[in-house]
């Protein structure tokens, strides 16, 4: 009697287990190695898939919005005091630059001028600010300087362009000096304010020999209610260096005046201090 063997391929055959077993493992590698000529062959006209953008660039920065800027800044500062939030910020601009805005201010130099208290008078204050300046937005300056500098202080301080009053550029000349006092306005003192200063930048755009110094008598809350002499150089002073710059913050987070922030400039012993500061409100200035 003739046994019946399964059917594989259109054929009757005897067949064991391990012949089974190889037959269909072949047939299962030839399947596979057809698909993948067709998968092959049909994607051969199609574009590479894409690859997620990377956040970071080659330097290590990050994808920016549209107000952003590429790459990463650095600007060195060291913090010179929390009472009141002072930092120093070496090398801040370049000898050239510091030269270019002495030769653009020379010419326009007049005696200094106060915001003047309820009841005083340029006569009644006299001798207390005895420097000469003068006053210039960047949009003056035709060679491009104080546009550099005003944007590197926009990067440092975080504030933007359109919060700064026009640079105030200033000659001390020896024994000139400017007397302790407040950036910010008390409107109990000087009546109702538009917008406030928060804080200060000062480049300095020479060095100076001896005396000149940044003075800031309150620091840390010392001399406070000791009945200090306004006109002393004492506390924590800052020597003026070409090309350095010192910010410094008026008013506490919540907006109150920081009475630490009390400073002035001793007087110039040897040699000519020139400075360029730019006064920080927390309103939008005019470019006058």
């Amino acid at each position: 009697m003739k046994s019946r063997g399964k059917r594989i391929g259109g054929l009757n055959s005897k067949l064991g287990l391990p012949t089974i077993f190889i037959l269909c493992l072949l047939f299962f590698l030839a399947g596979l190695f057809g698909s993948n000529l067709l998968s092959q062959d049909g994607s051969s006209d199609r574009s590479p898939p894409r690859l997620l953008e990377s956040v970071e660039e080659e330097d290590g920065s990050m994808s920016h919005g549209e107000t952003g800027e590429p790459g990463i800044a650095s600007i060195p500062f060291q913090v010179l005091s929390w009472k009141p939030r002072a930092l120093h910020f070496p090398n801040f601009a370049t000898p050239e630059q510091c030269e270019n805005i002495i030769q653009m201010a020379k010419s326009k130099l007049k005696p200094s001028s106060l915001a003047l208290r309820k009841g005083e008078t340029a006569e009644s204050t006299k001798g207390i600010r005895t420097s000469t300046g003068t006053f210039m937005s960047a949009s003056e300056d035709t060679t491009g300087t104080l546009e550099e500098v005003e944007q590197k202080i926009a990067r440092a301080t975080m504030f933007p362009r359109s919060h700064g009053e026009a640079f105030n550029i200033l000659r001390y000349e020896i024994g000139q000096r400017y007397v302790s006092h407040y950036d910010a306005f008390n409107p109990a003192e000087y009546g109702t304010q538009k917008s406030q200063r928060i804080a200060s930048f000062l480049l300095y755009l020479s060095d100076v020999e001896e005396g000149g110094e940044t003075m800031f008598p309150y620091e840390n809350g010392s001399n406070m209610g000791t009945g200090y002499d306004y006109e002393k150089c004492i506390g924590l002073k800052v020597k003026p260096r070409k090309g350095d710059g010192l910010l410094f913050y008026s008013l506490y987070l919540n907006g109150t005046i920081d009475k630490t922030s009390l400073h002035g400039s001793c007087p110039v012993i040897k040699g000519e201090k020139w400075v360029a500061t730019k006064w920080i409100r927390d309103q939008e200035q005019d470019d006058d």
